[in-house]
């Protein structure tokens, strides 16, 4: 019964991982496609290329999923593999509602809340410290930061071009979004992909199957890089019309700006704080950022507002669905 569900928990945190890659695929080619830097078939290809490659950079934000969100040593193997489970199955349906109505939501708060509802509806302790710490902190500090960073960077850039030609000038900056969309795309797998490996890790700990003295097994982190790749290739065409279009009317060099902060966000975040910060959090705050430095009513503050709500109830939606999902399971569960 165990390796069943072992089975089941690495079968839907790669469905999970899958929709996490076509949920999200907007933060990383969004804009380089809105300006025609990249075709669009093309920055799907590169950006599933480069979140492989970023999955297989680290492993410290997985590491933090497994260990510091839901303490499971106090159920058993039975009931803790159960509780991933329902934690998984309220991060995908939140992942697939905002899908629906292309708001780019978080998949990482989507991921945490479904862990965290499942765990408190079996009556399972939750480490709220770190919670606080490596989630709420973050996820409030992120777009803080990617919005300051970006409007003040865009700033400088516009100051320093004032008397360039704009034509050439905005060619070169379409010809530069290339690196800055790829290193997005690497900053997504870093943080993203890792998430699904710490969700699987937990479930091997859980059963024995995996030693944390020596760390992730590499099919793990090979599968996750793999499903996040293939769903990131996929596409994910409503958000990225979101992204790309309805937040502001992105320019090259604004786009390049946006994608660039938004990279050295996601780098500093997971190798430097070990925390599992939301791309999408941190991309569209950049996207305001610079599109604040036109003028204040270029960004259209009431998409950004249902994007805000969205980002607000993540959490407590994820964590109610599998909330409910964990109290249907109950004679199950124990």
């Amino acid at each position: 019964m165990e390796a069943a569900l072992v089975i089941l928990v690495v079968a839907l945190a790669l469905g999970f991982d899958y929709t996490n890659g076509f949920h999200d695929a907007a933060n990383a080619i969004a804009t380089s496609v809105s300006t025609r830097a990249l075709t669009p078939r093309i920055a799907l290809v590169m950006a599933a290329v480069m979140n492989f490659v970023g999955a297989m950079l680290g492993t410290t934000v997985a590491e933090t999923i497994a260990t510091s969100i839901v303490d499971l040593q106090e159920a058993s193997n039975h009931s803790a593999l159960l509780v991933i489970v329902c934690g998984l199955v309220g991060a995908i349906v939140w992942n697939l509602i905002t899908w629906w109505f292309g708001l780019p939501s978080s998949s990482t708060h989507a991921l945490i809340g479904g862990l965290v509802g499942a765990g408190l509806a079996a009556s399972l302790g939750v480490y709220w410290g770190a919670v606080f710490d490596k989630v709420v902190v973050p996820m409030v500090v992120s777009p803080v930061v990617g919005f300051t960073l970006a409007f003040f960077l865009m700033v400088g850039v516009l100051w320093l071009l004032r008397n360039a030609a704009p034509a050439r000038t905005q060619r070169r900056f379409r010809f530069a979004q290339t690196f800055s969309a790829a290193a997005m795309a690497l900053g997504h797998g870093l943080q993203d992909a890792q998430k699904t490996m710490g969700v699987i890790y937990l479930a091997l700990l859980t059963v024995g199957w995996a030693d944390a003295d020596e760390g992730i097994p590499l099919w793990v982190k090979v599968s996750a890089a793999a499903a996040i790749s293939a769903g990131t290739y996929s596409g994910g065409w409503r958000i990225m019309r979101t992204l790309g279009r309805k937040i502001i009317e992105v320019d090259p060099a604004r786009g390049f700006v946006a994608e660039s902060v938004s990279a050295t966000v996601l780098y500093v975040m997971a190798m430097g704080l070990h925390a599992p910060v939301s791309t999408t959090h941190t991309v569209t705050s950049a996207i305001m950022g610079v599109g604040a430095t036109k003028r204040a009513s270029a960004v259209r503050w009431g998409v950004a507002k249902n994007i805000a709500t969205a980002w607000v109830l993540t959490i407590p939606a994820a964590a109610l669905v599998a909330a409910l999902v964990t109290l249907a399971l109950s004679p199950l569960i124990g």
